[in-house]
């Protein structure tokens, strides 16, 4: 109760801070008088975890989002779309309020977010009612495009794409013949891990639950269930905040088996936590392509803006961006226009070519998903790409 307490009022200091900086317009679609011409004056809002447990991932997404609208606003020789930032710490129980905040500013006609499936299911509802359009780099749920919402967008695959993939790897490449699979009872976290166990069938010998969101730190019980049914592969839903610290405390047990997760553990903070050694070998999938396989000049672009590599989903972040902009560029200066552009667009970007289905998922032909393995440089590299069938 006290880390929650603590969460939200930190979340209502960060409100009010966006709160006094974005004038509030009544005007529905924004000003039109703004620099740099008819279609400047409008913001684009990042709603998603700049802070808390597992921030990384938020902020690797918000830096390519914030990339593109910059390179953008340098081509129209003014700043002509605004950046808005809101933080959500990616918890659901803080993500209402914030949302609350961001449809108040009648500037933003367009979201790049939630990135996390909880805070998606928290937070959309408030969305689709104002009706701002969204297009969430990173939230896999599957459920998440079966609620009704008119403004969802999805730029990569949901777990029925990336959750028969991680377990194809599971059976064909590694071959293990017993699995445990445990989740932190996430929206995210088990989604997927539900996905992996229909998919592996009698292969799996065990399951099991953990707390999420950085609030467990003794995985002791789960280890010693691990250890005691012989399995060889531990698949957990869940992010790199626990899965770094089970690692470490599977590595220090003895257990000599693969621990494997989905994008919310492909994240360095995993080796930090668990320790560089012990997360050699760590297998993570992700319905993305390796970052440093994105077009253009994205790789040191962003490289030079923010002096980091890319990281997860920062490619689709700025995807995600340029759809909008392009959309903006184009007149569709309204939140109802937006949406409906959304729904014809075929943009072509430097992570992946991008069309929504009525339901706002990612057309079909155009879904991947990767494995990616922790190495001795304590980061998820490239491994191979999966079937998702």
């Amino acid at each position: 109760m006290r880390q929650v307490l603590a969460r939200a009022i930190g979340g209502v200091a960060i409100i009010g801070l966006i709160a006094g900086a974005a004038a509030c317009n009544k005007d529905s679609g924004g000003s039109d008088n703004a620099a740099g011409g008819s279609n400047c004056g409008y913001k684009l809002a990042f709603f998603g975890a700049l802070t808390g447990s597992a921030a990384n991932l938020g902020v690797n997404i918000e830096q390519g989002f914030e990339l593109a609208v910059e390179q953008y606003n340098k081509q129209k020789g003014s700043d002509c779309i605004t950046v808005a930032k809101f933080d959500s710490q990616g918890a659901a129980e803080v993500a209402p309020g914030v949302a609350r905040s961001l449809v108040a500013d009648k500037k933003i006609i367009g979201i790049v977010g939630p990135p996390f499936s909880g805070e998606s299911e928290a937070a959309n509802p408030i969305f689709d009612e104002a009706g701002i359009p969204t297009i969430t780099p990173s939230a896999t749920r599957t459920s998440l495009s079966a609620s009704g919402w008119k403004v969802f967008h999805r730029a990569v695959a949901n777990d029925d794409a990336q959750g028969p993939a991680a377990a194809s790897y599971i059976k064909d490449v590694l071959k293990a013949q017993k699995v445990f699979v445990a989740d932190d009872q996430s929206a995210y976290g088990q989604g997927l891990a539900d996905v992996v166990k229909s998919k592996l069938g009698p292969l799996v010998v065990q399951s099991d639950k953990t707390e999420g969101d950085g609030k467990q730190t003794d995985f002791s019980a789960l280890v010693q269930k691990v250890q005691s049914s012989g399995a060889t592969a531990l698949f957990y839903g869940g992010y790199y905040t626990n899965a770094g610290v089970i690692r470490k405390q599977l590595t220090a047990a003895g257990w000599k088996g693969t621990l494997l997760g989905g994008d919310g553990m492909k994240d360095p903070g995993l080796s930090k936590a668990s320790g560089t050694q012990a997360a050699i070998g760590t297998v993570v999938t992700c319905p993305c392509s390796p970052p440093e396989a994105a077009g253009g000049t994205f790789v040191n672009d962003y490289k030079a803006k923010w002096n980091v590599a890319a990281g997860t989903y920062s490619d689709v972040a700025f995807d995600a961006a340029n759809i909008f902009l392009q959309g903006i560029d184009a007149g569709n200066t309204t939140t109802e226009k937006l949406n409906t552009y959304l729904s014809t667009v075929n943009y072509k970007g430097i992570a992946n070519t991008y069309k929504f289905t009525d339901k706002g998922e990612l057309d079909p032909s155009l879904i991947k998903v990767w494995a990616f393995k922790f190495d001795a440089s304590g980061d998820a590299v490239k491994d191979q790409e999966i079937k998702t069938s």
